[in-house]
């Protein structure tokens, strides 16, 4: 029988519930026992896309190419616990040491995690052998695909879930567009702010880059259902909406943004949980930097903060995986998922298959919520805040690496510029160039 050729990357998110055979493709080899894959299939210890088999295992041949932590020190070297079972190789791979098993919840029950199909290695695997190898031609693909195969990955991880989404719920008049270009009545709080002065000298700042932003914003309380009115100064912890608001006075504006952001106009606005949440923390006994906002209003709904966690976790750590193996492709594909994911919420001819525009200024709301944070740690560990910008811009002057961590992770930040402001106080000013 001729091999089968192997599946589309969107043929592969589309059938979450096949299994990892069904959609690995067919191996061509040079004997019964090892060679080369005609398709890329996921590696028996790392689960990342192979090239290779051994004993009809498809694997990395390279250790240095495996996802797995390292080889298991020889038995001389450890002892194994007296309770712990001693682990040896499976049948036709004499030798080699076996990590323990991987599992992950489903229900009540966990399940091994090599059973949960791999839906972005198998759809990145699957457009670089459609596309012959082709990096930018296999990437093209993928961020193509990126809304649709966003929305299989969600019903997948929503699968078991303990809470029913309401996808095309009725929306209150202030979610919709006071004209066809122009925007609803919803405030998000996006920072734009710089602060008005620096001390006399010279100084260097740098400006830092947080990473994943909107995919860290994911985790964020969500209404379930359709939002319901209520009035009164009153916020119930268990719901999530929009509320209403009298924002406080903000008089930290020389140090730090202020929490809802750069508003001309004063006076009630719409806000988001976040924005609420936010004000509500800053104005508390711990920190006490400003008077609780008044809540007029609000159009809310029951809530959770974990709607879409494990979503984001599988997205987190293909990401992750990503970098450590260099991969650009799922990179780059990964990024489109959460990213268009995000701007397609609302009532987009992109994707009609979840009308949630609550959805979409809650994340972006949240996302700028997690910018003001990193700006209030940078000022409260002693750095000078120089500028907060959009969803993941931070400018800062000081040793801001003994703050945060610096790398390409979604808990860490990464260098975008640095410049110099100022003039160094202990020169003699200089006399114009020009001449004689």
């Amino acid at each position: 029988m001729p091999p089968s050729p192997p599946p589309a990357a969107g043929d592969v998110l589309a059938s979450g519930d096949d299994s990892l055979a069904e959609a690995e493709g067919t191996v061509g080899t040079d004997d019964a026992n090892s060679g080369v894959l005609s398709a890329p299939q996921p590696c028996v210890l790392c689960g990342q896309p192979a090239r290779h088999q051994v004993e009809g295992f498809p694997q990395h041949l390279d250790p240095a190419e495996c996802g797995t932590a390292g080889p298991v020190p020889a038995q001389s070297e450890r002892s194994a616990p007296r309770n712990e079972p001693r682990q040896s190789a499976p049948a036709g791979q004499p030798g080699r040491a076996v990590s323990g098993v991987k599992v992950v919840p489903v229900g009540r029950r966990v399940q091994a995690a090599s059973d949960t199909p791999d839906l972005i290695g198998s759809a990145v695997a699957a457009a670089l052998a459609e596309h012959a190898g082709d990096v930018e031609a296999a990437t093209a693909a993928l961020v193509k695909r990126a809304i649709p195969d966003a929305m299989a990955l969600l019903d997948h991880t929503r699968k078991g879930g303990r809470y029913d989404v309401v996808a095309h719920p009725w929306l209150p008049d202030i979610l919709r567009k006071q004209s066809a270009r122009g925007a609803d009545q919803v405030w998000e709080a996006r920072p734009k702010w710089s602060r008005p002065e620096l001390p006399p000298g010279e100084h260097e700042i740098t400006a830092l880059d947080i990473n994943g932003a909107y995919l860290s914003a994911l985790k964020t309380h969500l209404p379930l259902g359709q939002l319901e009115h209520t009035t009164g100064d009153h916020h119930e912890r268990r719901r999530a909406g929009l509320h209403l608001i009298t924002p406080p006075a903000w008089d930290h504006e020389a140090v730090l943004p202020n929490p809802v952001g750069n508003r001309d106009e004063p006076g009630p606005l719409w806000v988001t949980e976040p924005t609420l949440r936010l004000l509500l923390r800053v104005s508390g006994p711990k920190y006490g930097l400003c008077a609780p906002p008044e809540i007029h209003e609000s159009w809310t709904s029951g809530a959770t903060e974990g709607l879409l966690e494990k979503f984001r976790i599988a997205l987190k750590d293909a990401r992750d995986r990503a970098i450590a193996d260099g991969d650009e492709v799922t990179l780059e594909y990964v990024k489109a998922m959460y990213s268009k994911f995000v701007s397609t919420l609302g009532e987009s001819n992109y994707n009609r298959e979840l009308y949630r525009t609550d959805w979409m200024h809650l994340i972006r709301s949240q996302a700028f919520a997690n910018l003001w944070w990193k700006a209030h740690r940078a000022y409260d560990e002693g750095l000078m805040v120089v500028r907060a910008m959009g969803t993941d811009e931070l400018h800062v002057t000081g040793d801001w690496r003994a703050v945060f961590p610096e790398g390409r992770g979604v808990a860490e930040v990464k260098v975008k510029d640095v410049y110099t402001v100022g003039t160094d106080s202990d020169q003699p000013p200089q006399p114009p160039e020009g001449p004689s």
